[in-house]
């Protein structure tokens, strides 16, 4: 007999606020497949997809599906405005604190329900208005290893940097595989892409060469697209711009 192959889980991915809502159980408007339910406990996001008669639509804690609710369930409340502040977290009391942490016992260890990534809170992103050298987006390559830390410890996986047109986007919010280590486009990390992502090219050349005066029409509408794509559909957060000379 053949064994059966197992998967090889996703690797963990930091979340924003924005992304996390999309996971909330319903429809797919462009799929017309059910979504999967995630939701965030004291930053830690949770796929409780198996629990959808409980957090997805119509069950009876659907209002916390796409939401950080640790505040919420330590306080066993319903009330939204408790809903999307981790930082509220830290500063619970002690019964409070004690409920919630009976909360993430009960979903890491006795529902078993799988760890997707971090929420980063809004406010720890970096300023989308700051000017990225080069030297400094070289540093987001997606080949840290270790866990981040200090102004990065609320992320579950390094911050991978990647330049198209004008903005630096964060992709480690739902593209490490494709742009962390081993990924199919991990030369692109870390790099002003903008080249190579207009001409759809793997050649180093066009990775070194960030210039696009001399691209057409038509490949500076390549650029367009994937720019809307990384904004729009992917949700990726613009975490500066490029100091272009």
């Amino acid at each position: 007999m053949e064994e059966e192959e197992e998967e090889t889980p996703e690797p963990l991915r930091n979340f924003t606020l924005k992304q996390l809502r999309f996971f909330d159980g319903s429809k797919n408007e462009n799929t017309g497949e059910e979504k999967a339910v995630y939701l965030s406990l004291r930053g830690i996001v949770f796929d409780v997809s198996k629990g959808r008669d409980f957090y997805g639509p119509g069950g009876p804690y659907e209002i916390f599906a796409g939401r950080e609710c640790g505040v919420a369930l330590a306080k066993m409340s319903f009330d939204e405005s408790l809903l999307d502040d981790v930082v509220a977290c830290e500063s619970l009391g002690v019964g409070d604190r004690n409920e919630l942490d009976g909360w993430l016992e009960k979903f890491q260890h006795f529902r078993c329900y799988p760890v997707k990534g971090r929420l980063v809170p809004d406010d720890k992103l970096p300023s989308p208005d700051r000017v990225i050298s080069a030297d400094e987006l070289a540093k987001f390559n997606g080949l840290i290893e270790g866990n981040p830390e200090g102004k990065y410890q609320c992320y579950a996986t390094h911050p991978i940097y990647l330049g198209a047109g004008d903005f630096v986007f964060d992709v480690s919010f739902g593209g490490v595989s494709m742009y962390g280590k081993g990924g199919p486009y991990q030369r692109f990390a870390g790099k002003d892409a903008s080249r190579a992502l207009a001409l759809m090219s793997f050649d180093p050349k066009d990775l070194e060469n960030t210039d696009t005066s001399d691209l057409e029409e038509k490949q500076r509408k390549v650029l367009r697209d994937w720019i809307d794509n990384f904004k729009q559909k992917k949700g990726y957060p613009v975490v500066g711009r490029l100091g272009k000379k």
